[in-house]
């Protein structure tokens, strides 16, 4: 006589998703016995909240499509100085490799900046106005100008 094909770990197995799916069944008939209804939808009320009651139609307000705004709005390149816009001297700049370092005059720390982030063209000693970005290892000098 042949044996089986079915384990003891399989019948268990078995075993085990029935009376899940018993206990779910059970679950299911005392919620709907006991009148616990809890809403499937949820409406999002115009100052963003979370609400179970649906929108009034009636102060439904239209929207020209042309007036959303998808991202961040660009930045207008304008010509007046920055607040964020520090002043100071380069105090080395290699054309070849394209980066260099600028010192800041009011806090004498210097700062690195690479030929992507000029608008005019620098040489050492020159004064420039400039501001700073994060990067990789550290603050970087960008959108750098001579004075």
């Amino acid at each position: 006589m042949a044996k089986s094909q079915q384990t003891y770990n399989k019948i268990e197995k078995e075993k085990k998703r029935l009376k899940k799916r018993e206990e779910k069944k059970k679950k299911k008939e005392e919620r709907k016995a006991s009148g616990d209804s809890v809403s499937e939808f949820a409406y999002v009320d115009e100052f963003g909240n979370l609400t179970e009651t649906p929108p009034d139609p009636s102060q439904k307000i239209e929207v020209d499509a042309e007036s959303i705004e998808i991202g961040i709005p660009k930045k207008e390149d304008s010509d007046e100085e920055n607040d964020f816009s520090k002043e100071g001297k380069v105090s080395f700049f290699d054309h070849s490799k394209g980066f260099g370092f600028i010192l800041d005059s009011t806090t004498q720390e210097k700062y690195f900046v690479h030929v992507t982030g000029l608008i005019d063209e620098i040489d050492e000693n020159d004064k420039v106005t400039f501001e700073l970005e994060k990067g990789p290892r550290g603050m970087n000098a960008v959108r750098v100008k001579k004075i």
